[in-house]
């Protein structure tokens, strides 16, 4: 028996769609407007997982350049037929409106760290698509979204056959399914003579659960279990809330697991808040011999941290998820892959130079490399060595959600103390370099502290995360100074504001150039460090 401690894969991590092939575990998640898209990470014990590689060209042109924040590459589903992977997922371009104008794609591969097939568009209902392989039949199932005024934007569940060569629909569309409760997400598994049918319920968040449907066939009739297989909203004390979105798999003894999302709150005065965003977790399951329902095995509906599964292979602990790509994982960019030159071994080896773009609430084209967070106690440090001449250049560390929700602290220029700001004044000399510490909340963008450092000399600058609390500072005489007071971190978390939110934190660096776009900085000696509890 292996002991696993859930979230298994941790930090930004949510929409868990898990297939076994052998003796290997394989999860794709969502990736929505970052870069990589659709990363996939494997285990064999399904408690150590490392990245695996991910889906490129899974958005055609490799660029959601224009998406808004939480938009892009919504719920991958991940599946295997005997022979090859199949990929099927919804590149969302509208978030927050009735029409979400998604495009539902398949990509194949028969190597899940190889070369993926150009994607298809097929038929599209909505978002949170997944193919069900059944005696040589391919079925998608997909939402159903009524954007008409008046009309539920989750109007049920439908299945529409392809044929397998040409992905054009081989028959009509089914519905499968309508509730009086929010349903999505919609994932099957055949057992027996059942059909089981699961569907992500009431939204994903504090709501948010697992509900099984079943009928004897693909298309139903399906009958809908009087109860949760998984759900946290009934109780705020469980230590891993917003259970929901699963997908069962069967180990090689004959047992079953869930993979599902989870969060892990952090308490404020504003009520919890789940920095980390939406991770992935894997309950065992049994199946009940009485009525035929999968159950948790542990009983109840309520997830737990440590669980014991048999997976029957065994994998050494400590596994890091990395790739060899000098910019690759667990670097992520949003809406395009970073440009190669940033890693230029032959400009500064071992460091990242990146050259200034737009502005951080830019949704074209921002200069920003960010890594995810995976605990609730984390520190990360970085040394900036750069030239900024007017205020419209900057370079420096961000802790990030989105273009909404930021901290950043940055290497710029400013006027000299006390003057106030009336644009560039281009006197020689005049001005000072600063340290700029700004807080971005939704419409408001708000300057925190202000601080004078020595032009052209290089900068270690970083930032202490401990829950719900951020504190920047940089190092003056090798000793660290504090930037502007502690700031309210959980303002970056899927809880926070009045706009959908679906991401997670992350640590990271960008540059800004916002007149000439050739301002260049250097940066060296990243390393973010995340404390597990305990």
């Amino acid at each position: 028996m292996t002991v696993l401690h859930n979230p298994v894969v941790r930090g930004f991590a949510p929409d868990p769609s898990m297939v076994r092939v052998g003796d290997r575990y394989y999860v794709a998640t969502s990736s929505f407007e970052w870069f990589p898209t659709i990363p996939i990470h494997r285990s064999r014990d399904l408690a150590h997982w490392e990245y695996a590689g991910h889906v490129r060209g899974a958005v055609p042109g490799d660029s959601l350049a224009g998406v808004p924040d939480s938009g892009g590459i919504w719920a991958p589903s991940l599946s295997w037929d005997g022979e090859r992977f199949w990929m099927t997922y919804s590149v969302v371009r509208s978030v927050g409106t009735p029409y979400f104008d998604a495009d539902t794609y398949i990509t194949t591969a028969s190597d899940i760290g190889g070369k993926w097939s150009a994607p298809q568009r097929v038929v599209s209902h909505g978002f949170d698509p997944a193919l069900f392989h059944d005696e040589g039949r391919l079925w998608l199932l997909n939402l159903q979204n009524d954007h008409r005024p008046g009309g539920r934007r989750f109007a049920g569940i439908v299945a529409t056959e392809l044929d397998r060569d040409t992905l054009a629909p081989a028959g009509p569309t089914h519905l499968l399914l309508q509730h009086e409760r929010l349903v999505e997400g919609p994932k099957l598994v055949r057992r027996g003579d059942w059909y089981y049918l699961l569907l992500a319920e009431g939204g994903t968040g504090f709501e948010h659960g697992v509900l099984v449907a079943r009928g004897r066939t693909v298309t139903g009739p399906y009958e809908v279990d009087d109860r949760p297989l998984l759900t946290s909203r009934d109780d705020l004390s469980v230590p891993l809330q917003k259970a929901g979105h699963g997908e069962l798999v069967e180990l090689p003894d004959g047992e079953w697991v869930l993979s599902h999302l989870a969060a892990r709150p952090v308490l404020t005065p504003a009520g919890p808040r789940c920095t980390l965003g939406r991770e992935t977790a894997v309950q065992p399951v049994t199946w009940d011999d009485a009525d035929g329902w999968p159950r948790l095995r542990h009983g109840g509906w309520h997830p737990v941290v440590e669980v014991a599964v048999s997976p029957r292979s065994a994998a050494p602990p400590g596994q890091v998820a990395h790739s060899e790509e000098p910019l690759g994982w667990p670097w992520s960019s949003p809406r395009g892959y970073p440009d190669p030159s940033w890693a230029d071994a032959t400009t500064r080896p071992g460091w990242i130079r990146l050259r200034g773009r737009h502005g951080p609430e830019s949704r074209w084209a921002h200069s920003l490399l960010a890594q995810r967070l995976t605990e609730h106690r984390a520190e990360v440090e970085v040394t900036v060595e750069a030239r900024p001449l007017t205020f419209t250049q900057a370079a420096g560390l961000v802790l990030w959600y989105g273009a909404d929700a930021y901290l950043g602290l940055d290497l710029t220029w400013a006027e000299p103390e006390g003057e106030e700001q009336r644009g560039q004044q281009w006197r020689d000399g005049g001005g000072r370099t600063a340290l700029r510490l700004v807080e971005r909340d939704e419409d408001v963008t708000r300057e925190v502290a202000v601080v004078e450092v020595e032009f052209g000399a290089p900068v270690t600058m970083g930032a202490t995360v401990d829950g719900a609390d951020a504190r920047f500072w940089y190092v003056r005489d090798g000793e660290r100074v504090p930037v502007g007071p502690v700031l309210d971190f959980s303002r970056l978390s899927d809880d926070h504001g009045s706009r959908l939110r679906f991401t997670g934190a992350m640590a990271g660096i960008h540059a800004v150039d916002l007149v000439g776009a050739e301002f260049n900085a250097d940066f060296g000696g990243f390393h973010l460090e995340c404390t597990p509890p305990g």
